[in-house]
């Protein structure tokens, strides 16, 4: 099934859903924009468990394209899932893996039984990914992603992001 898609504009901490996607780093430690958002907001909960993480499974810390899921802490969420988006390049073609982000995050969605999903606008912040085009493959992978979740909601924070995600979702 195709997930209903909801834009807001605001700030994803405050954003109520099953869970809670992170544009995190490759270490799961926190970091700036959405990633130390989400980790200040949610707490030190959502740091110790990926601290677990990165002493179980993820030793070398997550790979770009990948997700996994922690607790939410004090966020209005049950979960938070982490995804590691890819660096922009002009000379190499990295959507594949942005794609992989927003299919992979679903798929552990689905896993935790998840119905309700908040996305930012992954890797425009500092990993500079064009904004038009971030929002071009975030629409086209949420739509052509088998899924259970019914709502996915991308949560853009600022009126440039909101235009381009309204322009593809349109």
């Amino acid at each position: 099934m195709t997930p209903v898609l909801t834009l807001v504009q605001g700030d994803i901490t405050r954003r109520r859903a099953d869970a809670i996607v992170n544009a995190a780093n490759s270490s799961l430690l926190g970091g700036g924009g959405v990633d130390g958002a989400i980790h200040r907001r949610g707490g030190p909960e959502i740091l110790a468990a990926c601290r677990a993480l990165r002493a179980s499974r993820y030793g070398r810390g997550l790979r770009t394209g990948q997700a996994v899921a922690t607790t939410a802490g004090r966020l209005d969420a049950r979960w938070v899932i982490h995804t590691v988006g890819p660096v922009w390049s002009a000379t190499e073609d990295r959507s594949a893996l942005l794609a992989s982000c927003y299919r992979e995050s679903l798929r552990v969605a689905d896993e935790l039984g998840a119905r309700t999903v908040a996305f930012p606008a992954i890797s425009t912040g500092v990993y500079r990914w064009p904004m038009d085009d971030a929002a071009r493959i975030a629409v086209e992978t949420v739509r052509t992603t088998e899924t259970a979740v019914e709502e996915v909601v991308f949560v853009l924070f600022d009126d440039r992001a909101y235009e381009a995600f309204a322009a593809r979702a349109g």
